[in-house]
């Protein structure tokens, strides 16, 4: 169905679970996928591009995950921050069940899956990591930054993973021109086409 996409909130698509091998934080876990959502079968490269150039993820306070998919992202948190309370939002409920599938399978109570509108308001994250949905649109992905990022701690820092060719550079710049001035955009590595930048919102 041409309108089912990975940022359908329903997708119209089968739902049907199969298990997913992947590689996660170190450690070969069996997962749960389904069609409907972004990058069903594997890792994606731009994902795994990020969790490669991102440092060690905050040890407490609130990490979040934006356009966690089935939750590569959200997981790898989870797993290297055991302590640390992992929002993992998603505008695809399949996507989200997802999660909280693969967060009770590894043990990961902390992993919370949820609906952008149903995050607490006034949360502040102490790191935000993201393989942003570029498809959704310009005008649309702006939003879903402009939403997110500014509610980084002061001190805390966000890690995008953006290709090339679909305007890391641009959006890079954007970004440093919208944001408030006590925080700070740069481009912290190149790697298979994609930039991984850097938010930090100043101490």
């Amino acid at each position: 169905m041409a309108s089912d996409h990975y940022f359908s909130s329903q997708p119209a698509s089968s739902g049907a679970l199969r298990p997913l091998q992947v590689r996660l934080a170190g450690r070969d876990v069996t997962l749960t996928t389904a069609s409907g959502i972004f990058s069903p079968d594997r890792i994606d490269q731009g994902t795994r591009v990020l969790l490669a150039n991102a440092p060690e993820p905050p040890p407490g306070g609130a990490l979040l995950d934006i356009g966690c998919g089935w939750g590569p992202i959200a997981l790898t948190l989870g797993l290297e921050s055991p302590h640390a309370d992992v929002w993992a939002v998603d505008v695809n409920e399949r996507a989200l069940d997802l999660v909280r599938r693969n967060a009770a399978a590894l043990g990961l109570p902390q992993v919370n899956a949820s609906l952008p509108d149903d995050v607490p308001e006034g949360l502040q994250f102490r790191s935000i990591w993201s393989n942003p949905p570029i498809r959704i649109g310009k005008q649309e992905l702006h939003a879903l930054l402009l939403r997110w990022l500014p509610r980084l701690e002061p001190g805390g820092d966000a890690w995008l993973v953006v290709q090339r060719n679909l305007g890391s550079d641009s959006l890079q710049r954007w970004l440093q021109g919208e944001l408030p001035d006590d925080f700070d955009v740069t481009r912290e590595a190149i790697s298979k086409g994609f930039r991984v930048l850097r938010v930090r919102r100043a101490g």
